[in-house]
Formats: C-alpha cells, sequence, structure tokens
C-alpha cells in the first residue's frame, strides 16, 4: 500500500479535540457541493464514540490548514470508514490514500467486509470506490423541518402517554431498543455495561431529551434527542417496538421532540433514515412535515483479512 504524501503535508492521528475543526472542514466540502453548512463539534463527536482515533484515524494538515480527515470503526467483522477532502486540494491523490489507509486497517484487525460512506452528490468519489471494487449497497437520507410554526399536538391511543427517561428505565431501554432494531440493516448491539456507561458519562448527556411511551410497565417506543446537532434538534434515535407499530406512536414522539425543541429555540430538527428501512420509516417522516436534506450511500466490498497496515 502506497502512503507517501503529497508535498507540503503531515498527518497525526486525530484527538477529540479535533471535533470543531473536522466539522468546518465537513462543512467546507458540503458548501461545495451546493449543501448549506450545519455541522458542530458534537455531531463530529457523536461519530467517534466507538472509533479508537489513536489508531484507526488520520487528519492531513497543509502549514495553513486541516485539509483531509479520515476515521474507521470496527464493527464485528465488517470496518465502516468515513473520510473528506478539503476542496483546496481535490484532485491531489488525498481520497485514493485515505480508502487505502482505512482499507490496510480493517485488514489488520481482521475484518472481512469494508464499507464507506459517501455524499450521493459527491461523484468522484463514487467513481473511486467503484474502480476498487465498491458495490452501492446502501442509501440513507438526512431529513429536516423547519420549527418556524408551531407543530401539531403528539396523539396516542387510550391508556398510552409520553415520558421523560429516567434513570431506572436504562435497562428497560436498552432492551426495548435491542428489540425493536433487531432486523435493522447493519444494526450492532452493544452489552448494556458498555453502551449506559458510553452514554451515561458523556459531557453532554441530557436525559431530558430521550422520550419514551409508557404501555404499563413496558416501554412501548422511545426517541434519543440531542440539541445542538446538525444545526438544531437531532433525533438520533426513534424506535417502535413491534406489538404497538403501526398505531401512530413513531408520529406522536416526532411531534413531542419537535415541541421540545422549539420550546428551546431551535428553529430546525433533522433525523437520518435507511431509505429501504422495512417499517416505511421515511413515509413517517415525511407525513411529519419532513423533507429530504441529504442523501448518503454506503459502499461495500469484501477483504481478505490480516494484511497488516
Amino acid at each position: 500500500m502506497s502512503s507517501s504524501l503529497p508535498e507540503g503535508l503531515t498527518r497525526r492521528p486525530l484527538t477529540r479535540e479535533d471535533a470543531g475543526i473536522v466539522a468546518a472542514l465537513l462543512d467546507d466540502d458540503e458548501i461545495y457541493r451546493g449543501a448549506r453548512p450545519r455541522l458542530e463539534a458534537q455531531d463530529v463527536l457523536d461519530w467517534w464514540l466507538r472509533a479508537d482515533l489513536e489508531h484507526d484515524s488520520w487528519l492531513f494538515e497543509s502549514t495553513e490548514r486541516p485539509v483531509a480527515v479520515g476515521w474507521l470503526e470496527e464493527q464485528g467483522e465488517t470496518a465502516l470508514g468515513s473520510g473528506c477532502v478539503h476542496p483546496v486540494v481535490k484532485g491531489r491523490g488525498l481520497g485514493p490514500l485515505l480508502v487505502e489507509l482505512a482499507e490496510g486497517r480493517a485488514r489488520g484487525k481482521g475484518c472481512r467486509t469494508m464499507r464507506q460512506i459517501s455524499p450521493a452528490s459527491d461523484e468522484a468519489a463514487s467513481a473511486l470506490f467503484a474502480a476498487r471494487g465498491y458495490q452501492d449497497v446502501r442509501h440513507f437520507f438526512e431529513m429536516t423541518i423547519d420549527l418556524g410554526e408551531e407543530p401539531l399536538e403528539p396523539e396516542l391511543p387510550p391508556g398510552l402517554e409520553i415520558a421523560t427517561f429516567r434513570t431506572e428505565d436504562a435497562r428497560a431501554w436498552h432492551t426495548a431498543a435491542n428489540e425493536a432494531f433487531a432486523d435493522e440493516w447493519g444494526f450492532t448491539s452493544t452489552p448494556f455495561d458498555e453502551w449506559w456507561q458510553r452514554r451515561s458519562t458523556a459531557e453532554d448527556f441530557d436525559p431530558s431529551l430521550w422520550f419514551l411511551v409508557r404501555a404499563g410497565d413496558e416501554i412501548a417506543a422511545f426517541a434519543r434527542c440531542d440539541a445542538g446537532r446538525r444545526g438544531g434538534g437531532f433525533v438520533g434515535m426513534l424506535g417502535v417496538r413491534e406489538p404497538w407499530r403501526r398505531r401512530g406512536l413513531g408520529l406522536a414522539l416526532l411531534r413531542h421532540a419537535f415541541h421540545e425543541f422549539r420550546g428551546r429555540g431551535l428553529t430546525r430538527a433533522s433525523l437520518g433514515v435507511d431509505t429501504q428501512n422495512a417499517t416505511g420509516a421515511t413515509r413517517l417522516y415525511e407525513r411529519a412535515g419532513m423533507h429530504v436534506e441529504i442523501e448518503y450511500v454506503t459502499f461495500e466490498r469484501g477483504l481478505q483479512a490480516g494484511t497488516p497496515a
């Protein structure tokens, strides 16, 4: 694998303190492709929750600025790579180099599958992945809504109510999420203790934005939300357990979240969705008044495990 750098650039691993400059780099690339800037440092930190930045990340810098970034997340036998090259250095070979670095680390970890994510509008990235044997396997939307007008009130069937998360709900929440997302493409379950430690100790942990629908002593549906994401409020997870689906619980939780966001002075809300979601989530979000802002593509190829980086 070639690891030579273009002249005038240096390379180092990322640190959590780099989240702000990485968000700015990603925003510059989105502006270049005609999208609106919306990323914040906390968005990037969320993506890094399970990444080993010391060993599995790369930041390329010139004397003036950061110019490219990439990182890798291991998910069992699958590795998920993300990266971006700033518009000022596109065409200098940094995109292929980031892909080579990610594939090398994935092989060294024994991963058998490599996935890479790219905006659907990035034709150069799509051509690069195709040339390296990747297949277009999944598309995702980032959907958004303007909260300038008062959202509709949530409506629930009799006997159900929306409540705010309590610490004692943690294990039941974890169980409900694993059940609701068990059949979702790419879903990886995390043991409860690891999941709760990571979530509850995060600097921005705000359980007042975690909502659930109670059905007696059970959690029927849930929504984990955050403020200060994607330029507003972000619904990071929305799920309804199978016995309570098709009763309007997801829509009610969305509307409840929109009210909470607006009450905190946030002017927009967004979320991500798999376009092939079997539960029809995209249609649900459209009924809630959301529209597609950005489309992302997941590319995939097989790897021969065991080759060191």
